[in-house]
């Protein structure tokens, strides 16, 4: 006979409570002989019936491979295995005498494949040796040893009303909740970007209140429809419960209980974002690989949550791949879990079931990427979810994954989020040229460029150099004077000093410079039958192309005002332009270029060529100009 004990939640106040979890709504129940099922005990629940009195047991009996099996769990540091030895502990504790282990200890090869289903049937059988009543929170559990003739207490609670003490943390502005052992709990309040870290209370937790909230965490998805074991390993568990997603570790993986509890605080529709309507056709038609990247905790699970139930508007078939299933979605998206499966047969439900738009979220590890770009050169349309500090990075952990003319066919749209919001987009595209930096047209080759999705400009190249596939930034290839290029400018601007009061030069690539000198001094510069500019060159390592210095085109500059002063060793110009790009002028004819100070200052050396020539020109009263820079 089948008898049912209906539950429901007792509601507490308290922070961390460690009231019972269910009251009994009905008469009390005395029982003579029963045997636990590993629900029962598993779910912490036998113990407080007892010692709140709601359950008068004669003698409990629990099968000896319980013990076995936990141990065996335990050892392999899966939660279940110390919740299980807990709760035994307890009622250990509790009944003293009135608790017997009975029945037959599994061999060691029995143990290895003996999960908590196998354990459930060894119970219903000494049920049934024992003429006992089998307790269980189990449905299918009940109903099978109602089948088999066994008395049985179904113990049931009513999902709808199952709130955890970790879901009671959590307020309206509660990004994420922390837990951990000998430690006072903290939580992330406000949102992305706009965050601080505030106590939850006064008081440490100990190991045995994380413990107590972890055994709710993980008996959850007995008792509730929207909550799963996504992932459990050896030292860490991972559920998704409700809008939570949870994360216990234990010693030995981490030093000690920990908990990590988030969820998203604002659910965002498509429209909400700032885009302009260029961005917004892309997304919407065009864009069929999409990688969506940003920092921890910066929204970007809830703009691809976003961007599923838009294309899902469209009356498009939308699915997504998560690990663990955090994404909150109106029903007639489907989500897959990869960790309740593999990439194998994700591939295959996806090909098979043909949805026009499948979400990947939180890509972490080869296998995810590899899974991505099968499923994308395969034709399906995809938005992956990448960890990413910059807009850049989230391409190159392509580069080592796969050819880099399969790039462009995998990714062609990555938005970076930043705080929230869309920061920035890039699109990227195969082309055929010479890379920028390099002048000689032998030089072509594919180059793979990454452009700033709204003002076009090229922003990063990607080719094989040699045998390797560089990334290299292009704005600061152009950037005329920087790094290298500025050291090798100064050097060929001193070898030409001693020959030209007027010299700037200019590097094109690496083994060619153009220099620009005064008109009336190239004679002596080339010198008979070109020696001078050959020994330069030679010296350098360079080929130089002279130029006359009015020769290089200037437009209209803007004259700056300024002081002159000497101090010391220096003719100082002193203006009101901190940090800029100035040329220096004598009776209209270019001398030299300089980046101002913070303070506005530029400083010339008396003793060197430009400061004798800036020297003779004020004896000369010649006119000295100052223009910003073209």
């Amino acid at each position: 006979m089948l008898e049912l004990i209906s539950l429901e939640k007792s509601y507490s106040k308290d922070l961390i409570n460690k009231d019972i979890l269910f009251i009994i709504i009905m008469v009390k129940q005395t029982i003579t002989k029963a045997v636990a099922d590993s629900s029962i005990i598993t779910g912490g629940i036998l113990s407080k019936k007892i010692q709140t009195k709601e359950i008068s047991i004669t003698e409990v009996i629990i099968p000896e491979a319980f013990i076995s099996v936990f141990e065996h769990m335990a050892g392999e540091e899966k939660a279940v295995g110390f919740i299980g030895l807990d709760e035994l502990k307890e009622l250990k504790k509790i009944l003293g005498d009135k608790l017997h282990f009975k029945g037959k200890r599994p061999t060691e090869y029995e143990l290895k494949n003996l999960n908590l289903h196998g354990l459930d049937s060894l119970a219903r059988q000494l049920a049934f040796d024992e003429d006992a009543m089998l307790i269980t929170t189990s449905d299918t559990k009940a109903n099978a040893a109602e089948a088999n003739g066994i008395k049985t207490l179904l113990i049931t609670a009513t999902k709808e009303s199952v709130i955890t003490k970790l879901e009671k943390l959590f307020d309206e502005t509660t990004m994420s909740v922390h837990l951990k052992e000998t430690l006072v709990p903290y939580a992330k309040k406000g949102k992305p970007g706009e965050w601080k870290f505030v106590p939850l209370q006064k008081e440490a937790l100990s190991k045995a209140d994380i413990k107590d909230i972890s055994q709710e965490i993980i008996e959850s998805p007995r008792l509730r429809d929207d909550a799963f074991i996504e992932i459990e390993r050896t030292g860490s568990t991972i559920v998704q419960m409700g809008l939570f997603r949870t994360v216990i570790t234990r010693p030995p993986f981490s030093d000690g209980w920990e908990i990590t509890a988030s969820r998203p605080i604002k659910k965002l529709d498509f429209s909400e974002y700032a885009m302009s309507e260029e961005l917004k056709q892309r997304i919407s038609n065009e864009a069929s690989g999409i990688v969506i990247a940003g920092a921890p905790g910066s929204g970007k699970t809830t703009f691809a949550s976003s961007l599923a139930e838009h294309y899902a508007s469209m009356d498009k078939i939308v699915k997504t791949i998560e690990a663990p299933r955090d994404m909150i979605l109106s029903p007639k998206i489907t989500q897959y879990a990869i960790s309740h499966g593999d990439a194998q047969e994700i591939h295959d439900i996806l090909l098979l079931s043909r949805p026009d738009y499948s979400i990947f979220d939180e890509m972490r590890n080869t296998s995810d990427f590899e899974l991505f770009i099968d499923l994308r050169l395969a034709g399906i349309g995809l938005a992956g979810v990448i960890h990413a500090t910059k807009p850049i990075d989230a391409v190159q952990r392509f580069i080592t994954r796969t050819e880099l003319g399969v790039i462009p066919q995998v990714i062609d749209t990555l938005i970076f989020i930043e705080n929230g919001q869309i920061g920035k987009v890039l699109s990227i595209n195969m082309a055929v040229k010479v890379p920028t930096g390099m002048t000689e047209a032998d030089l072509a080759r594919p180059v793979v460029e990454v452009k700033d999705f709204e003002t076009k400009q090229l922003e990063y190249e990607m080719y094989t150099y040699g045998e390797q596939t560089v990334m290299v930034p292009v704005t600061s290839v152009s950037k005329k004077k920087s790094g290298m290029s500025t050291l090798a400018v100064r050097q060929i601007e001193n070898a030409f000093s001693h020959l030209t009061d007027s010299v700037e030069a200019e590097m094109v690539s690496q083994h060619k410079a153009i220099v620009y000198v005064a008109d009336k001094d190239l004679p002596k510069i080339i010198g008979k039958q070109g020696k001078n500019i050959e020994k330069i060159e030679k010296e350098l390592g360079i080929n130089i192309q002279l130029e006359p210095i009015q020769s290089k085109a200037r437009p209209n500059q803007k004259p700056i005002k300024y002081n002159l002063k000497e101090r010391g060793n220096y003719i100082i110009f002193n203006t009101d332009r901190g940090g800029d790009s100035i040329d220096t002028f004598i009776d209209d004819a270019y001398l030299f270029t300089s980046t101002t100070s913070k303070k506005g200052e530029i400083k010339i050396n008396k003793k060197s060529q430009l400061g004798k020539t800036l020297i003779r020109a004020l004896d000369l009263n010649k006119k000295i100009d100052l223009r910003m820079a073209a």
